[in-house]
């Protein structure tokens, strides 16, 4: 029978050592260590097999498609990261010596750092806004919604049905419309009325993170990162909202608004001056396997960079297998930057 793996030795792993408290122990519940005798094949080049695999105990040997061998050893800073993630895979792996082993899924993984990554806001970096001007005119909703810069790259035709499909709802001031850790399944747009963001804070507390008003777009987040809400939306007026499900959220504006780009694509287009390539992963995996030249901007951190970025740029997304930086890719171009992802991530190279 499989044991589960110590978690001290988890912990000491890239990324499943970035993970919040919550997110580590789901993947804790779910890891397992396998015993390797010495000569075994572990994984051999040009296996697509989704799965990170970590070195325990023992010593493994990498060989490449070009015959170079290394050696990685349990314990060191190499052994830290995931062996050859890159996929389909570049080396052969066979153990040196009786070795253990995990193998963690790479889409359980992803999805938990992009869990963690996008709930991760910074409540000391956001200005509080404790006065609200209930008198101000608000403009019209659908005016603002379609002149947005982000809502001017999706077609016309999905415009005209999001407006067939999207519902309105009535709310009372002190009415919650979005609780913190309950799933996503609406898109709300402010047709009237003016809401706050909080969070709970340290002693309990109340804390406002911002005030959204008419025309104002919220609750992407969760359905962007398939995760829980990552903080409430309180009525702070009787007002009426507009609300789209999940489903027609990801097939009317989500898609469209996601350009995908192959490897070859990216590079021509950085290489023509037109584009950068952003790594939205940990500093820990961007420095382990990154693209070389490209900029490393973590995924909690797009909001607070967005507007540092050259709007003349095309910012090319990428991580392990695109579901990070397709989250990203939506956030930067919500704020009228140009953007692609790398289509199917690294583990498609």
């Amino acid at each position: 029978m499989a044991n589960l793996i110590d978690k001290t030795i988890l912990r000491s792993f890239v990324p499943p050592n970035a993970l919040n408290h919550e997110n580590f122990e789901e993947l804790a519940s779910k890891t397992f260590v396998e015993d390797i005798p010495a000569g075994r094949a572990i994984f051999k080049a040009g296996d697509s097999d989704k799965q990170a695999i970590y070195l325990v105990e023992g010593e493994v040997e990498l060989i490449a498609n070009d015959g170079a061998i290394s050696l990685v050893k349990a314990g060191s800073d190499q052994a830290k990261h995931a062996m050859s993630n890159l996929q389909p895979r570049k080396h052969t792996a066979t153990t040196k010596t009786p070795c253990k082993v995990t193998r963690i899924d790479s889409d359980l993984l992803d999805i938990l750092m992009t869990w963690d990554q996008m709930s991760g806001i910074e409540v000391d970096e956001i200005a509080v806004e404790e006065n609200f001007d209930e008198d101000a005119e608000g403009g019209d909703w659908m005016t603002r919604i379609l002149q947005s810069k982000a809502f001017m790259q999706i077609p016309p035709g999905n415009i005209q049905s999001m407006f067939m499909r999207i519902q309105e709802v009535p709310f009372k001031a002190g009415e919650t419309v979005i609780k913190q850790d309950e799933d996503g399944d609406y898109y709300y747009i402010i047709n009237k009325g003016k809401c706050k963001v909080t969070k709970p804070s340290k002693n309990n507390t109340e804390l406002i993170l911002a005030t959204l008003s008419d025309g104002d777009a919220f609750g992407e987040e969760a359905l962007l990162s398939e995760t829980k809400r990552n903080a409430n939306i309180i009525m702070v007026t009787d007002g009426v909202l507009m609300r789209l499900s999940k489903e027609d959220f990801n097939e009317l504006l989500k898609e469209p608004m996601l350009n995908w780009v192959t490897r070859e694509e990216g590079d021509k287009m950085v290489a023509d001056g037109t584009a950068v390539w952003v790594d939205v992963r940990l500093d820990s995996e961007f420095k382990n396997n990154g693209i070389e030249g490209a900029q490393n901007i973590p995924l909690y951190m797009l909001r607070m960079k967005a507007d540092k970025l050259d709007p003349s740029k095309t910012y090319i997304l990428y991580c392990d297998t695109s579901r990070r930086s397709s989250a990203g890719a939506f956030l930067l171009t919500e704020r009228g930057l140009s953007t692609s992802c790398l289509k199917g991530g690294l583990f498609s190279e």
